[in-house]
């Protein structure tokens, strides 16, 4: 279960690496722009503001999201992501932070691409830190001897779930069609008490906390925070610097 609220507390963050990825897009006019895990809608808002005269598809696996997206006027729908087929008239395709979650995601991208039609565009940007030592940390604790046997099967994602840019390039790059892929690492400037722990639970936590009750949901949380601590210390100034790695990569079908 996603809670747009915890989600939302870093919304200005979170919503940094969307604007660079739909920055490489450039469809003029697109007849439709579908928005793949929509979440809570703030950011497809801004796909309408953009392309102000296409129609906008929406949709998230999370009643919560949808039920957050309608209220920012997003007429989202709850759907898989792994069922989608683009309609004819899809020029645009924006997935942000979803695909992560999807196992077998790489599978479904060159039916995807094969699908549009003759100039589209697809965009998509997933976290690339699973290495990072918040990660780490939150495997290491699930796998522990307090923990496995409750969290063995959480799902909790691993250094396998996505690629690097060339391994996304590689899937996209087919005939007729140009491939922009990169990765950026940007340096989150976090406050507050525990604000890496936080940041966590709002994303890479949901697994866990969906696997516990509340009384072992806070006791995990408690085991947890001072571990981050120590790898995320808190500077003079009251910051706590939070390295995010992300990949992106833009496929454009030629006219």
């Amino acid at each position: 279960m996603w809670d747009p609220d915890k989600y939302l507390a870093f919304d200005d963050l979170r919503a940094r690496p969307f604007f660079d990825l739909v920055n490489r897009v450039g469809a003029t006019r697109p007849r439709r722009v579908a928005d793949l895990g929509c979440g809570p809608g703030n950011l497809t808002v801004t796909l309408g503001q953009w392309w102000p005269g296409a129609a906008l598809e929406a949709f998230d696996s999370s009643p919560e999201m949808v039920a957050a997206a309608k209220e920012h006027g997003i007429d989202a729908t709850v759907a898989d992501v792994r069922d989608w087929l683009p309609a004819p008239d899809t020029d645009v395709v924006v997935t942000n932070a979803v695909l992560q979650w999807v196992p077998d995601h790489l599978a479904l991208l060159p039916g995807w691409i094969e699908a549009l039609p003759a100039g589209a565009w697809f965009a998509l940007q997933v976290p690339g830190n699973f290495d990072a030592p918040s990660h780490l940390a939150i495997r290491e604790l699930a796998s522990s001897d307090r923990w496995n046997e409750k969290l063995g099967a959480a799902g909790i994602l691993n250094r396998e779930a996505v690629p690097d840019p060339a391994g996304y390039a590689a899937v996209l790059t087919g005939a007729g069609r140009r491939v922009d892929a990169w990765e950026t690492t940007y340096l989150q400037p976090l406050s507050g008490p525990d604000p890496v722990l936080e940041w966590v639970t709002g994303t890479a936590l949901r697994p866990v906390r969906d696997a516990l009750d509340d009384a072992d949901w806070q006791a995990y949380r408690a085991e947890l925070a001072p571990i981050l601590r120590v790898a995320y210390p808190e500077q003079p100034d009251g910051t706590t610097w939070l390295p995010f790695r992300r990949v992106f990569a833009v496929a454009h079908k030629n006219d």
